[in-house]
């Protein structure tokens, strides 16, 4: 397949498919953004007057946030009530004519406005309903309020960051656990809509904030059953694999380098000119090398730090050894390898002029995903979905206006 065919592609995976957003903040919604990315329609539904409270978290340009304007992208946005029984009815009317309805509100809300699944699929029984919560639509904690800080220290992630005598921290972003949820939301959506394909069913999806971070966390489960061990927090190390660290360097710097194998270790050794380490009894293998994790990681980092970083990479990059920069920012927005990949992606909009964001993740040969603009405006959309997706006239449009419902 030639470079000219993958270009001219504008077909997307998932055109003509229609995703109705009535969540709020980051887990549910980046589920949507990310469809959306690949073709689908992406509707979302804010409150009236107010909005996702999402467009007033972070930082803000031009009194845009810039949180709201990246994880919202591609979508089109209207307002509607959902607590007022005309608010209801309208998303009901969306929902026939839709795939896809995200929604991450405590458990019992939509129900409450009696929009709950076993409603929904009488109005449309192929409709895939994702639910995102902190705790799941069962058991006892389902109703209790949650972000992802919460999710990250029930589900096990915060108890393993940081160093043995201090206090644990924050496991890098406190939004780990939004996104997860999100990403695994999509993936979700994906094998619900092939089983609609094959049964013409619809369903729900149940997805809790903390079993995202659960899932990830190695074998954590299995070594507590079988073994007894609770693995406990190690700093900057890793359970399995020394040297398997950041190390410091001679002009101020850190890598990340990650032996996880004998044979790295010993193109380590060598790299080093430590040959010897490698059949060291203390070091030769991985488990001889965790018993002896802070000699190693002594001898390492003394060795680091004769060198500047970019020597350093490149001695390591040469000895087939994995490592990389610890990167900021803005040593992101100067590397090649995200320059060449088109990892950060330049996205032009009338309010917020050029902004640059992350890009597309994953890639496709012949259905790329793409950004064609950034967050919408409260209410940007009404009059094109409720008049030509819904039919509603002016007059109509104008009246739940004025009764607030929109």
């Amino acid at each position: 397949m030639s470079s000219n065919e993958r270009i001219n592609d504008s077909i997307q995976a998932l055109d003509g498919l229609r995703i109705i957003d009535l969540a709020t903040f980051i887990a549910a919604p980046f589920c949507a953004t990310l469809m959306g990315e690949f073709g689908a329609e992406a509707v979302k539904v804010e409150m009236p007057g107010q909005g996702d409270p999402c467009r007033q978290l972070g930082e803000k340009y031009n009194d845009i946030g810039l949180i709201w304007a990246q994880e919202n992208r591609n979508k089109k946005g209207i307002t509607c009530d959902l607590r007022q029984p005309k608010g209801q009815e309208i998303i009901k009317e969306l929902v026939k004519r839709s795939d896809v309805l995200v929604e991450n509100f405590r458990p019992g809300t939509m129900e409450r406005w009696n929009l709950g699944y076993d409603v929904l699929e009488e109005v449309n029984p192929r409709l895939i309903m994702v639910r995102i919560s902190a705790y799941g639509q069962t058991g006892p904690y389902r109703h209790k309020a949650g972000f992802g800080r919460v999710a990250q220290a029930f589900g096990g992630l915060t108890y393993l960051a940081g160093f043995p005598d201090r206090p644990p921290v924050n496991p890098g972003s406190a939004t780990i656990a939004d996104y997860l949820a999100g990403l695994n939301a999509a993936f979700a959506t994906m094998v619900a809509l092939e089983y609609r394909n094959r049964t013409g069913k619809g369903q729900y999806i149940d997805i809790s904030l903390y079993e995202g971070i659960f899932r990830i966390l190695d074998n954590l489960v299995s070594a507590y059953d079988k073994l007894g061990l609770v693995r406990e927090r190690i700093g900057t190390g890793t359970a399995h694999a020394v040297p398997h660290n950041h190390y410091p360097t001679r002009d101020g710097k850190w890598v990340a380098v990650a032996c996880t194998s004998d044979r790295i270790f010993q193109r380590l050794a060598e790299a080093m000119g430590r040959n010897e380490m490698a059949q060291d009894p203390r070091y030769s293998t991985g488990a001889r090398r965790v018993e002896h994790r802070e000699e190693v990681d002594e001898i390492v980092s003394s060795w680091t730090e004769t060198f500047d970083m970019d020597s350093l990479v490149e001695l390591l990059d040469s000895a087939e050894v994995p490592v990389s920069p610890v990167n900021s920012v803005p040593d992101i927005f100067q590397n090649p390898q995200f320059q060449a990949r088109d990892s950060i992606i330049e996205v032009d909009d009338p309010v917020m002029g050029k902004m640059k964001m992350p890009g597309i993740v994953p890639r496709f040969s012949r259905s790329p995903g793409r950004v064609d603009r950034l967050a919408p405006a409260l209410g940007e959309h009404n009059q094109e979905v409720y008049s030509e997706l819904l039919g509603y006239s002016t007059e109509e449009i104008a009246l739940l206006k004025e009764e607030r419902v929109i």
